[in-house]
């Protein structure tokens, strides 16, 4: 029972780096939730350390002096005994190379406006530390000093500041915006120590601590877009690849995206499309609607299938900043509506990670100014600089946009690539760079995000976040080393449960929704958090799927209903145990938590309440099986639910914007399978389909599993795979396929349009390819693997039946052709005097709708090959040899065309040779003749002297 530790315990809610305290209500604090923990220090009350912040200037809400003096009076312990204020203070400011910058000002820490106080360069902007005493406010001003020593003194009236008694503060200002209310944070004493450097000297980003081997961003390994060249000259628009937009039969907001997409080039404007449709659209009755083509346009641009382009134009990413954070406003204010729906709750879900960060050092006028830095060394080669500049600098500088981070990674392989080959320096401080840009599109690593809340989580926020990564960090090493499994079973947990309570944890902290008069600062907090926690949610998929992988070493399905048998059910709370923590999960992503919790509350129960020998007149183990078996229904239902919903919002929107904007056709056909298989749901369903096989078979249940419900009569027609060219030839109206054997990676209507369900012999994972392609083609799809009850499907291949599906279980039944085309009243088969119905062999290689191809066609030419008559190779290899006849259009980066040539060819489609069978009434004959070589004996040389006879 080690790895299902179960707490009822008090959690109260955290304060977000948005919220004050005041205003969370009092019920708040007693929510209850039982869920399970890990070994952590008892629950505390969560308070971000980030307070809120005290006004620059005066105001009418600001605290003076005297009141803090006063406060302090009455809580000595609230003022340090020497009444110092420490202030770290920085500016966001872009100079010229060997231009530095300085602050003057009213007081002796200041220059008393005679002696310059230097700021030190620092990844986040300039900076420096300054210790006051007794001082009742300050002016000051900030100078560029030049090359030559002349200084440039910023514009505006002096800076005025109101100080606390005392106390660590930070604050951060931009050149020229002297009328602007700087704000104080408390200064976390780790940050103070970063700024001060070792032994007292300026922090310099060039000395940091970098990792040697630079983590490579997720963002980066799903680029689907041109591939990175590195530029010597400004060429990006001869690198550019030409668009196609359709607006033909487009209206409403398909048509407002592309109009705007084709005048929107760059990453800026494409956002401020989006910025435009959600701030309109979440005012009106086409919420859902709104976010779901907002949530695939921000995807596909992410991705690069929808490529970002130079337009002349020059936006500092510090543009893309802001509308970043305009966005973000409005999808969390709409995520605290009380009438949200689930969908919308996930869809904005998928938005998030699309948005670039909007942290104040990416808000500046002058953002990400290092790499400007790097390509004016002296310590690379003058090739390299010119890369870098007009690759990287110019262009992000210009018009930044996802591919920057692309080449950006580029770079980085190129010059660690061969150790030594550049200087150190200069690596390491290109490194920096990486993580800095990272940062900005929200790409780091799930270790490098938790990383970046740290200082404004409190005490319990910091234990549960040093829980996890030492978890994680330990499951990492393990899945590198030869650990014993028992002990990397443990591990593996032990960090499901960290990750439990360290996600509750940033839940919590984000309930109380976002004030109206949030500052910036609080809201790119916010940002992160939310990052983090949908992070984590992610993370929860691979440490299942690892789970998982364990579980089948063990036997799987087999393995927990041997121990049914045994009556040693403890070797099931491990398994109960991730189910758990994966329902637990789409419980914190928001969805139907209160059928959620119903389960996580259901499979504690039956995981304590353990197996009895007998309950009553019943067997035990019987009572126990079918008390998990309702739960794990349950539990297939929900996942079941979620799948439908995205099948239901997805795939029409996919196809709509897919279309005009001329993306790859596999990727829209393929965009809502793959967002419901990269999703815990689908561990979850996963973990399902084995438990539920375990429990039908300790029931001793006829072995149904029910894919896709429903009812369909047609046809049953066995097959030995679903594949192009399967069905029998002879064949029309709907059909039921009996299918021998499936990979998952099938597709139903690949062999057949007129499919209308399968029957499966084997074992399918329910959000397998096949599974969630059948159930977007509504074809009604269940699995069998009972010996007798495939006995019986056998005798009814060739007749018409009526399969009905539902979690009730499966019926098959005869059923006249006329039902087939109408829902009238089916008989049972008892009712029936039922003979088997043989369907030759030779059929299983022919497709059904030959007629359109062989019967009418004849000879196809190659271009003109489709998969429905021809097959997928001669349809790929028509395909190649249509492109090949405009290859003189496109050029490589060279200017050389790309040009090729594919020989000529035809296709003889299938039907082919049955078509002429029938043309020279010689379709007996063949039949006989394929009899007897598929009855033949090989002893003897029978089947030889049969296929020789054959031929002659």
């Amino acid at each position: 029972m080690d790895s299902l530790r179960v707490y009822a315990s008090t959690i109260r809610p955290c304060f977000c780096a948005c919220a004050h305290p005041s205003t969370l209500s009092t019920s708040s604090y007693k929510t209850h939730l039982r869920f399970l923990l890990p070994s952590l220090p008892p629950l505390r009350p969560l308070h971000l350390r980030l307070s809120p912040p005290l006004s620059a200037v005066s105001s009418p809400e600001s605290q003076t002096r005297d009141e803090q003096q006063q406060e302090g009076d009455n809580n000595p312990s609230s003022v340090s005994m020497d009444r110092k204020v420490r202030l770290q203070v920085r500016l966001d400011h872009q100079v010229q190379f060997g231009d530095h910058v300085a602050i003057r000002g009213s007081t002796k820490e200041l220059g008393s406006w005679k002696t310059n106080v230097p700021l030190s360069w620092t990844k986040n902007g300039w900076v420096c530390l300054l210790e006051f005493k007794g001082t009742d406010h300050i002016e000051f001003k900030f100078i560029t000093v030049k090359k030559d020593s002349t200084m440039v003194w910023e514009a505006g009236q002096n800076r005025v500041l109101k100080l606390p008694v005392a106390g660590h503060f930070t604050t951060v200002a931009t050149w020229d915006a002297t009328q602007t209310n700087l704000e104080l944070h408390p200064l976390d004493e780790q940050l103070q120590l970063q700024v001060q450097g070792e032994e007292g000297k300026p922090y310099d980003g060039a000395t940091s601590s970098v990792s040697e081997t630079a983590e490579a961003s997720p963002f980066v390994g799903q680029w689907q877009g041109k591939p990175v060249s590195f530029m010597r000259s400004n060429d990006h628009r001869t690198h550019e690849t030409q668009m196609k937009w359709d607006t033909s039969g487009l209206h409403g907001l398909p048509l407002k995206f592309v109009q705007a997409d084709q005048n929107a080039r760059n990453w800026w404007r494409k956002l401020d499309i989006v910025r435009d449709i959600i701030a309109g659209g979440l005012q009106g009755e086409d919420r859902l609607e709104a976010l779901l083509y907002s949530a695939i346009y921000l995807k596909w641009i992410n991705t690069g299938q929808i490529t970002c382009f130079e337009d002349g134009g020059h936006h500092r990413p510090n543009r893309h900043a802001e509308i970043s954070r305009l966005i973000f406003r409005e999808l969390e204010r709409h995520t605290a509506r009380k009438d949200i729906s689930p969908q919308e709750v996930l869809v904005i879900r998928k938005i998030h990670p699309c948005l670039p960060s909007f942290k104040a050092e990416f808000t500046a006028s002058v953002p990400l100014t290092r790499i400007r830095d790097i390509a004016h060394r002296n310590d690379i080669p003058h090739d390299l600089k010119l890369q870098i500049k007009h690759t990287i600098q110019n262009k992000l500088h210009r018009n930044a946009g996802p591919e920057d981070l692309v080449a950006t990674e580029a770079m980085l392989a190129k010059i660690t690539k061969n150790p030594g080959e550049y200087s150190e320096p200069f690596v390491k401080e290109f490194k920096i760079f990486h993580l800095e840009l990272k940062d900005f599109f929200n790409a780091g690593s799930l270790a490098e995000q938790l990383e970046s809340i740290r200082e404004s989580m409190d005490e319990y926020g910091i234990s549960a976040l040093n829980s996890f990564l030492e978890c994680k960090k330990n499951m990492d090493a393990a899945s590198e080393s030869n650990a014993a499994r028992e002990d990397v079973n443990k591990l593996l947990f032990k960090t499901m449960e960290s990750l439990n309570v360290l996600r509750e944890t940033i839940v919590k902290g984000l309930e109380s929704g976002l004030r109206n008069d949030a500052p910036d600062s609080a809201i790119a907090m916010r940002q992160k958090w939310r990052l983090c926690e949908i992070g984590l949610e992610d993370y929860s998929f691979v440490l299942l799927s690892r789970f998982l992988n364990e579980l089948e070493v063990l036997g799987g399905a087999s393995w927990l209903a041997a121990n049914v048998q045994s009556k040693n059910v403890n070797l099931w709370n491990d398994s109960l145990g991730a189910l758990i923590i994966g329902i637990h999960q789409l419980k914190l992503s928001g969805w139907k938590p209160e059928e959620c919790g119903c389960i996580e509350n259901e499979l504690i129960a039956w995981s304590k309440r353990g197996l009895s020998e007998r309950e009553g007149n019943e067997d035990g183990k019987t009572i126990w099986s079918l008390r998990l078996k309702a739960t794990l229904d349950r539990s297939k239902r929900l996942t079941d639910e979620y799948t439908e919903e995205l099948l239901k919002i997805f795939p029409q929107k996919v196809q709509i914007l897919g279309k005009a904007l001329g993306i790859p056709e596999n990727s829209v056909r393929t965009y809502t399978e793959a967002e419901i298989r990269a999703g815990v749901i689908f561990q979850v369903s996963k973990l399902c389909t084995v438990l539920l096989k375990a429990v039908r078979s300790t029931l001793g249940s006829q072995g149904w599993d029910v894919l896709v419900p429903g009812a369909a009569s047609g046809k049953l027609v066995q097959v030995e795979r679903i594949v192009p060219g399967s069905l029998p030839s002879s064949v029309e109206g709907p059909i039921i396929l009996v299918v021998n054997r499936a990979d998952g990676d099938e597709e139903v209507t690949a062999a057949g349009r007129n499919i209308v369900g399968v029957i499966l012999q084997q074992e399918l994972p329910h959000l397998s390819h096949l599974g969630v392609r059948a159930r977007q083609e509504k074809v009604v799809f269940v699995t069998c693997e009972d010996e007798e009850k495939v006995v019986d499907i056998q005798r009814l291949i060739g007749s018409y039946v009526r399969l009905e599906a539902s979690t009730a279980g499966v019926n098959l039944k005869l059923s006249s052709s006329m039902d087939t085309d109408d829902n009238s009243s089916m008989r049972s088969s008892s009712d029936d005097n039922v003979s088997g119905v043989e369907v030759p062999s030779f059929s299983f290689s022919r497709i059904s709708n030959f007629d359109q191809g062989a019967s009418s066609a004849g000879v196809i030419l190659l271009p003109d090959a489709e998969i429905q008559t021809s097959g997928a190779k001669a349809a790929a290899c028509g395909l190649l040899s249509s492109v090949s006849e405009v290859s003189d259009k496109v050029h490589s980066d060279q200017g050389v065309p790309a040009l090729f040539r594919v020989p000529s060819g035809a296709v003889l489609p299938f039907g082919s040779m049955e078509l002429e069978l029938e043309r020279s009434n010689s379709t007996e004959t063949f039949r006989s003749i394929l009899e007897k070589i598929e009855t033949a004996k090989l002893e003897g040389g029978e089947q030889k002297v049969v296929t020789i006879n054959s031929r002659n």
